[in-house]
């Protein structure tokens, strides 16, 4: 019984420890950002690896009054591809802390 007792103590220890190592982590990302460009880098979303759209570039060449439906396909493939790009950089970052863990709501 005894033993049961110090091996939860542990296991809380450990998850106190993953978890702060996962909060500065997320700290980090705020920090990083990763870019999703479409048109060939005519059009270019920076997001932040918490994934909240911190600068869009468009060329002048791509903004034609005439076709405004392709720029806003642009910028939506351009967003996307970052996005994925910030899931995939949150899921690098924090999944290296909960690897082979298996519990329920975490990556």
């Amino acid at each position: 019984m005894r033993g049961g007792m110090n091996n939860m103590q542990g296991m809380m220890k450990q998850m106190q420890k993953m978890q702060k190592k996962m909060e500065e982590e997320q700290e980090k990302l705020k920090e990083e950002t990763v870019e999703g460009s479409a048109g060939g880098g005519m059009v270019k979303v920076t997001v932040s690896g918490q994934k909240e759209i911190v600068d869009v570039e468009i060329s002048e060449e791509v903004v034609d009054p005439e076709d405004i439906e392709m720029l806003q396909d642009l910028v939506v493939a351009a967003t996307n591809e970052a996005m994925t790009k910030a899931d995939e950089l949150m899921s690098d970052r924090l999944g290296k802390h909960t690897k082979g863990l298996n519990i329920p709501g975490m990556m």
